[in-house]
């Protein structure tokens, strides 16, 4: 992060957040061009991208773990600002992006997130080392988290197919806040020294915590630079669900053309929303703070599901159709092996090059099955 994230005569975080929510307002009424609809697609990457910085910017002015959580939850708005707009958009596939969109993002932050952080933590350093206790209770909260939101709607009866019941829904809705709440308890305040970045020797073996003061990191901005950033961050989060309103109805057209299956409008929320996150964990674990990577890939993946659920359980009280949750039987294979395998990657509190890889072909594997079930 540069020492200056928002100040000098021009900078394109202070300036993509204004030029973004100015054009939403502006097209709103008129967006059915391909031009506009081309200028629509930039800017709500554009927007992510600076939303996503701007959490960054807050996130270093208070530390860790409060920033990697801060992060998290800023992308997680994102996340469900794209899901409840495409669902009010209607169409074939509306019941399920929810449940595509969080799955996408468990998938891409368990493996892509977490495998290129050790892949490229690993070939720079040859070992990566992190807390197993702190990292562990983490996993074991998104697993539970996935299980409870969308593996047991497959083998209830209550509700039809895929779906809960209108209990069973506000049960699994109540149960991922009280479970995100219990770790950001944890994470923040209880165990606080579990989640930050740790030395260790050359075997790999975790020796103690880093000196904060002992890095290359920047100096944390003032309390005016991170007050505009949160402010800007508010704004490009406004943009990106405004903009995505406007785009959804292109985002559907163009993956029915392609003839692919409705759940690759999921993988494109996921992969559009979670690529800041995942430059800025890859950019850790080239420093050899895994850790802060892990708190990432870990913290998105849980605030994906605990915040994304209970928002959607809402929103489902004056949305149209039906909500399925339950995974498919090839998603619930890939998400039973993606749990044994990072519990195998957490549990020695180090990491190999080849666990990276493991998890990248796991990521791999689920991409090309999205688009060829």
């Amino acid at each position: 992060m540069s020492s200056s994230p928002v100040r000098g005569p021009f900078q394109w975080t202070v300036a993509v957040p204004v030029v973004t929510f100015v054009l939403m307002l502006g097209t709103w009424t008129w967006h059915e061009h391909w031009l506009v609809l081309a200028a629509i697609g930039v800017a709500l990457v554009a927007a992510v991208l600076a939303a996503v910085h701007h959490a960054e910017v807050v996130a270093h002015r208070v530390g860790e773990p409060y920033g990697s959580l801060i992060l998290a939850v800023a992308v997680t708005v994102i996340e469900v600002g794209l899901i409840v707009m495409l669902m009010t958009s209607g169409g074939e596939g509306t019941s399920t992006y929810a449940r595509d969109t969080v799955f996408a993002a468990i998938m891409i932050t368990l493996n892509g997130i977490l495998g290129l952080s050790l892949l490229v933590g690993a070939l720079k350093h040859h070992l990566v080392s992190f807390n197993a206790s702190g990292t562990g209770s983490a996993l074991a909260t998104v697993i539970t988290l996935a299980s409870v939101t969308m593996v047991l709607p497959r083998f209830t009866t209550s509700g039809d197919g895929l779906e809960f019941s209108p209990s069973q829904l506000a049960f699994a809705a109540v149960a991922s806040l009280v479970l995100y709440g219990g770790f950001v308890f944890t994470q923040t305040v209880q165990h606080r020294d579990f989640f930050l970045p740790v030395s260790s020797d050359e075997y790999g073996r975790v020796t103690g915590l880093l000196d904060a003061d002992d890095d290359d990191h920047a100096d944390p901005p003032p309390a005016s630079e991170a007050m505009l950033s949160l402010g800007l961050l508010v704004l490009s989060l406004v943009a990106v669900v405004g903009l995505a309103k406007l785009l959804s109805p292109t985002i559907e057209d163009g993956v029915k053309s392609l003839g692919f299956p409705y759940g690759v409008v999921g993988v494109v929320i996921a992969l559009l929303v979670l690529a800041p996150e995942s430059i800025a964990a890859v950019r850790n674990a080239a420093r050899d703070r895994v850790q802060i990577s892990l708190n990432l890939a870990f913290g998105s993946a849980m605030a994906s599901i605990g915040l994304t659920i209970p928002t959607i359980a809402i929103a489902s009280i004056w949305l149209d159709g039906p909500l399925e949750l339950g995974l498919p039987p090839t998603q619930m294979v890939l998400l039973a092996i993606t749990v044994v395998v990072s519990v195998l990657t957490v549990v020695q509190g180090r990491a190999k090059a080849q666990q990276g890889l493991i998890h990248l072909v796991l990521l791999a594997a689920f991409l090309f099955l999205s688009v060829k079930p």
